[in-house]
């Protein structure tokens, strides 16, 4: 089969793309063959360039390390051993610990887990060393690294962005003489988030049916979300004192909480119960259990566990919908059944929690509970 040249240094081969690259000039000597060409192991186009980039940037770095050291540097001689700015350096970790020290105070328990987690995250991977010897090549690893444990990229760039933050402040406390090897990494689009779609009313149905059939504490917190539209996060999180049953109106009272917090200003609501979540939030009050949590599986006063919770929903949900389909897509799909029903639009902004632009919408504590359910019930 004939050979088709994508984008620079990328080839497909029978439906698989390769990496491919002439060797310098240069460093001709050191290497056997005069072109490097492997196989990246993918059939997907944007999965093949996101590769062939991080290839390219360890390439380049290694060539670099390869040419300095046929480099003369002046006066290296007078630097005496052992004594480099490297040595003075703090470690990931102790960056870590002053980021907590000058940063953490007032904070909550998920602002110190997730600085520490996500250090951990670094130190696993490439050790925990003096931040000043990280390279950019490094950093591209850690990012593959983030990606191949399943994490979405906004979940990675999050990851980055926290540790660009511990590094940065050591090096500002410290008077260090290093960059960043965080603070440029390329990250690919989230092809994921974009492709995410609403779940249809007939698969909305099937699933729901199902939640009821299996009724478990898993299948509770999926129908709750179908009909509430609420974040994964916002729902495991919940007290079983913020669903309110007794109400004239059974509603949830979602507030934060220090084990978790919520996204914005705006997430702070009040949520009619209709339908499959009515359902749903009746069954786990009436769990034989001692916790306050309503579910205690996914939360405890440590902490939230939703991203962990996701992976193990997101398996049995793709059972019965569409790949690009997740839990998240319930929330997308509320929007749009409330399209269907000609709901207004900052109406439907109360009921899911979303950002409305204007300045009058800052006014006011929202519509009353009993215009959200009436047309949460026409949905």
């Amino acid at each position: 089969m004939r050979k088709k040249y994508a984008p620079e240094h990328v080839m497909i081969r029978d439906g698989v793309y390769y990496y491919v690259r002439h060797i310098p000039c240069d460093l001709a000597s050191i290497y056997s063959v005069t072109r490097l060409c492997f196989s990246l192991k993918t059939k997907s186009l944007k999965a093949a360039i996101r590769t062939s980039k991080s290839v390219t940037q360890r390439l380049e770095d290694y060539w670099l390390g390869l040419r300095l050291q046929n480099m003369d540097i002046p006066a290296i001689q007078v630097v005496k051993s052992g004594d480099t700015h490297e040595n003075d350096t703090l470690l990931m970790s102790e960056a870590c610990e002053l980021y907590l020290r000058l940063k953490g105070v007032g904070k909550d328990k998920v602002f110190i887990r997730t600085a520490n987690r996500n250090t951990q995250y670094v130190t696993k991977l490439l050790g925990d060393r003096p931040i000043s010897s990280y390279s950019s090549n490094e950093a591209a690893q850690f990012r593959d690294w983030c990606i191949d444990k399943g994490m979405g990229i906004k979940t990675v760039k999050r990851v980055f962005s926290s540790i660009r933050a511990i590094v940065n402040l050591a090096i500002a406390e410290e008077g260090l003489d290093c960059s960043n090897a965080f603070a440029k990494t390329y990250f690919p689009d989230d092809d994921n988030a974009q492709s995410r779609q609403p779940i249809s009313m007939e698969d909305l149905k099937k699933v729901q049916s199902l939640c009821r059939e299996i009724d478990d504490e898993m299948r509770w917190l999926i129908a709750l979300i179908s009909d509430t539209g609420m974040r994964l996060g916002e729902t495991a999180g919940l007290l079983k004192k913020d669903i309110k049953l007794d109400e004239r109106i059974p509603h949830i009272d979602l507030k934060p909480h220090p084990w978790r917090t919520l996204k914005t200003k705006g997430s702070q609501r009040l949520i009619p119960l209709t339908k499959e979540a009515l359902w749903a939030s009746k069954r786990l009050l009436e769990a034989n259990n001692d916790s306050i949590f309503a579910f205690p599986r996914y939360c405890s006063e440590t902490g939230c566990k939703a991203n962990s919770a996701s992976g193990g929903l997101n398996k049995w949900l793709h059972q019965y919908v569409p790949n690009n389909c997740v839990i998240h897509s319930f929330r997308h799909s509320l929007r749009d059944r409330l399209r269907a029903v000609e709901c207004p639009s900052d109406i439907v902004d109360d009921i899911g929690g979303w950002k409305t632009s204007g300045v009058g919408h800052g006014y006011g504590n929202g519509y009353p509970l009993e215009v959200l359910e009436r047309w949460m019930k026409k949905i």
